[in-house]
């Protein structure tokens, strides 16, 4: 076996594909069912964790996978009672939630799952979030950064509350817990004033795996101080020297705080699409378009702008310079799909349809899936992938990639550990007080 080891995830969101196919269940963004048959396909495969994406803002563009959709807690709090290793990712915004209620909630789920527990730490970037947690308007980039630094930083204060083995629970000697080894955060902030201590004991893993989502300038850093793990989507160009740039930019950063280059895993998300033959995968692709019409697809890239009106513009012409639109919501997805639109010339036609179902670089037999695996990762531009698409597509990559990958000793055939952490080697994070004490 490799000492490096690749690591993967899974998407939970329903089962990905589009309502119509027959073969995709129609109410899979809203059916606990379908959660679950993603986070067992994924535990079979021995991937280190399943995904939950998420957004709190709908309106009359919202394209179909948002109007109704399993809340990200409940979600994973229900596939932790069916599962025994898989990771357990959701995501949660910093902008208009509360530290204390965060914390309390992913340090539950962290316990209840016996050390499986992931965070993914998004700062808002639609315009509508805001106004359903009464606000008028969005936070400007650099202050929604400016805030998710000082919040994760007062999450993982609360998270230190108590020290590992506070909680003694010697019915003979008549100790609960030992109170010494409580510690209270009473932090005050620019944005946050938090008095502490969290009601919840800390877990197996010592605390939850935080992702980071953000490519932008601030979303890096943010993610080199502060994150375990980046969900990032760049490799979909299928430009391995971009993503080589982009994963040693990543490690660089998080060396200039001190960290270790293994302590930050980069995790791009494709979708895979296995065939017996090249043809087959690509007949495949061509199918999951059939339920794709440019109506939905133009709703979908506007969602990455704040939902701009595209419908402004003659579908079948390039479009115009947008100037800075997308500023402030999905930055980084913005700026790249202006950027692509502007080298390529495409047209909105042709940007909407590859935003709302791109091919990527993932489409073939299962041999090349492999090998295109083996590339990015012993090439360094990524260390794993979370894998989008149909429970079809799911089942056949596990079925027939995963075995690939395991006999040429990238993979693990079977788990190393009952926790998230103890599977993506991330080391234990000590307790600042254990720390202290131990340093005195």
């Amino acid at each position: 076996m490799a000492e490096r080891q690749l690591k993967l995830g899974i998407f939970l969101q329903g089962g990905g594909g589009h309502w119509k196919d027959p073969d995709v269940r129609a109410d899979g963004a809203a059916n606990i069912a379908a959660y679950i048959e993603s986070a067992r396909i994924g535990e079979a495969g021995k991937f280190d964790f399943g995904f939950i994406a998420d957004s709190a803002f709908i309106s009359e563009d919202s394209t179909w996978p948002f109007l109704s959709r399993l809340e990200p807690m409940t979600a994973l709090a229900a596939i932790s009672s069916v599962t025994t290793h898989l990771g357990l990712v959701g995501t949660f915004t910093t902008s208009y939630s509360e530290p204390f209620t965060t914390a309390r909630q992913l340090a539950s789920l962290d316990v209840i799952s016996r050390g499986r527990a992931g965070w993914n730490a998004v700062t808002s970037a639609l315009e509508g979030v805001a106004r359903n947690h009464g606000h008028d308007k969005i936070h400007d980039h650099a202050l929604r950064y400016r805030i998710a630094h000082e919040y994760i930083e007062v999450v993982k204060g609360l998270w230190d509350s108590w020290e590992d083995d506070a909680f003694v629970r010697d019915r003979e000697r008549d100790v609960y817990v030992d109170l010494n080894k409580m510690h209270t955060l009473n932090h005050r902030g620019e944005f946050f004033s938090v008095q502490g201590p969290l009601n919840m004991e800390r877990s197996p893993q010592g605390r939850p795996i935080v992702f980071q989502a953000g490519a932008s300038e601030t979303g890096k850093e943010l993610a080199a101080k502060h994150a375990d793990a980046v969900f990032s989507t760049w490799t979909s160009t299928g430009d391995l020297e971009e993503a080589q740039n982009h994963y040693r930019d990543w490690k660089r950063r998080a060396a200039s705080y001190g960290r270790s280059s293994s302590e930050l895993l980069i995790f791009p998300a494709i979708e895979p699409i296995v065939g017996d033959t090249q043809e087959e995968a690509d007949a495949l692709y061509q199918k999951s378009l059939d339920y794709i019409d440019i109506d939905f697809a133009v709703k979908y890239l506007s969602r990455y702008f704040s939902f701009f009106d595209f419908s402004q513009f003659p579908l079948d012409e390039p479009l115009p310079d947008l100037g800075d639109v997308g500023k402030d919501s999905f930055k980084s997805t913005a700026e790249y799909y202006l950027r692509i639109a502007r080298e390529q010339k495409l047209t909105l036609r042709q940007l909407a349809l590859e935003a709302a179902n791109p091919k990527g670089d993932f489409v073939g037999t299962a041999e090349y899936i492999a090998d295109k695996f083996e590339t990015y990762f012993t090439g360094e531009a990524v260390d794993g992938f979370i894998l989008k698409g149909t429970h079809y597509n799911q089942r056949r990559f596990v079925e027939k990639v995963v075995p690939i990958l395991q006999e040429r000793g990238l993979f693990r055939k079977e788990y190393e550990s009952d926790t998230l952490r103890g599977n993506l080697g991330i080391p234990y994070p000590v307790n600042r007080y254990t720390e202290g004490k131990v340093l005195s």
